[in-house]
């Protein structure tokens, strides 16, 4: 390795793109908002005018219709997800761990074992008052045991930048792992104004807690001289740094004396020598760890309508106002934002956008129900960090459609579907966090063991597409592509109780 002609700019951008790299999480929680809050959802998601306990999150103002007394809903789930991401980059080539190979693929593992949620109405007269805890985001932990293809493309940019200098590859670890839920408590009243109308008003509390942990170690340049490791390649360009760095310091001087402008060449190259001693705290490896924690409250309103064999109904959420407090590791201020998202001390945006649903069920006869539904989430009008919001196109739409069929006094069978349709932007897909448009659907079972005892149970899946996005090569990057998809399976048991 040539250690005389050895270029800084490279030690540049593998500083900004090393932290970049592990301070985005793996989850953000962002624009998935979680509606699957009773297993009578998983049985038909279309429940936006359908008159049960479940109501109490899909159609408060609908509550008000069932009979006087206590209602009551134990509701549990348990959810499998991946996430997947397959880069094709040239600079994976490099690794010593993909076989020559420009192709890898990184998947995550979340796993959501328990789910809770509790819907609670009781019913005198024509006012209905609700209590509903439930988990309307975020859900589970998802682990990358390899890392990421944003980690390790910084570390084949070094590889391939000091290729004519003897490098031949890299090696290193990359690990990444995210958890984050969002508990929400809802407490409000449904008021019935006449036997085929009612309103609905409450207020949401949502808790959110999350936790980010990431590593980069083992960090290897190969070269035909044998592998350097970060920590060796840091005592070997040390002192050119600081060398370098007196001699362009003394031309700057020389400039400024002379009254002339300063070639912009000479003051890149000047902070690219300030920035070596920098490195030394990262000469181990790299290890995040970044606890948030927050609250926030917003109204939520409803109208139920009933006419003849068909129920109308509609709900509006407010945003909620969400401002994660950081506990981290991270306790300097960088001018990399991305560091700065996980400072310690620092509040955060994440809001939860507002939410508007609309729902139809036409009762074809008393044992037979259709439904339909609308949901669109205002998520271009919240403020989440970096003005993430702004990347996309417009908010997420779904639409929802299902039957419900009473076999008998006992047995009850349900399906429906689900489509969703995000405003996804290239600019907005990234491998730390994305969604995928998807269309999902769920099959399950209701039974009566008494007038006051009902069990269901329910399977729910979600098909997602695939979302491609192709970088062009630039003067300072190659080209590559990388291609976004997930799948989603849950299974939920839950009791409806009546008194």
């Amino acid at each position: 390795m040539n250690k005389d002609v050895f270029r800084m700019k490279t030690m540049k951008i593998f500083t900004i793109g090393l932290l970049f790299a592990i301070t985005v999480p793996a989850l953000a929680g962002g624009i998935l908002t979680n509606t699957n809050q009773s297993i009578a959802f998983l049985r038909n998601p279309a429940r936006d005018a359908a008159i049960g306990i479940d109501g109490v999150y899909s159609n408060p103002a609908g509550v008000a219709f069932l009979p006087e007394g206590f209602h009551l809903g134990l509701n549990w789930q348990y959810a499998h997800q991946t996430r997947t991401i397959t880069n094709i980059n040239p600079l994976l080539a490099l690794g010593a761990k993909n076989g020559g190979s420009m192709l890898k693929t990184y998947e995550g593992v979340a796993d959501a074992p328990f789910i809770p949620s509790i819907q609670a109405a009781y019913n005198k007269n024509n006012w209905s008052l609700q209590f509903n805890f439930s988990v309307p985001g975020g859900g589970g932990k998802c682990k990358f045991e390899n890392g990421l293809g944003s980690f390790e493309s910084v570390v084949g940019g070094i590889a391939h930048r000091l290729g004519a200098f003897g490098a031949t590859g890299y090696d290193m670890d990359g690990f990444m792992e995210g958890r984050q839920y969002y508990f929400g408590f809802q407490l409000g009243a449904a008021y019935k104004i006449h036997k085929n109308l009612s309103i609905y008003g409450g207020l949401r509390v949502l808790y959110g807690t999350a936790t980010y942990k990431a590593k980069i170690s083992n960090i290897l340049v190969k070269t035909d001289n044998g592998n350097y490791t970060f920590g060796e390649y840091l005592d070997i360009i040390t002192p050119i740094a600081e060398s370098g760095l007196q001699q362009v310091q003394a031309g700057i001087a020389q400039y400024k004396a002379a009254g002339i402008d300063i070639p912009q060449e000479l003051l890149i190259k000047e902070a690219q020598l300030q920035s070596i001693p920098q490195l030394q705290k990262y000469r181990s490896g790299v290890n995040l760890l970044c606890n948030q924690t927050s609250v926030g409250v917003a109204p939520v309103l409803g109208i139920d309508y009933k006419i003849g064999h068909f129920n109308f109904s509609a709900k509006y959420e407010f945003k909620t106002q969400i401002r994660m407090k950081n506990e981290s590791t991270v306790n300097e201020a960088s001018e990399i934002s991305a560091v700065n998202k996980f400072r310690d001390g620092e509040d955060i945006d994440e809001d939860s956008p507002a939410q508007l649903a609309v729902g139809a069920q036409w009762e074809i006869k008393p044992s037979l129900r259709i439904n339909a539904g609308y949901h669109h989430f205002f998520d271009t009008n919240v403020s989440w960090y970096g003005n993430a919001q702004e990347k996309l196109s417009g908010g997420t739409n779904e639409y929802l459609g299902g039957a419900e069929w009473d076999i008998n006094d006992k047995l009850q069978v349900s399906a429906g579907f689900q489509i969703t349709r995000y405003g996804l932007t290239d600019d907005y897909m990234n491998d730390m966090s994305f969604v995928v448009n998807s269309w999902s659907f769920g099959f399950g079972v209701g039974y009566n063991v008494s007038d006051k005892v009902k069990i269901n149970a329910a399977y729910f899946q979600t098909d997602y597409g695939t979302y491609d996005r192709i970088n062009m090569p630039t003067s300072t990057t190659a080209f590559s592509a990388e291609s976004f998809t997930r799948t989603n399976r849950v299974f939920g048991l839950g009791v409806e109780l009546h008194l």
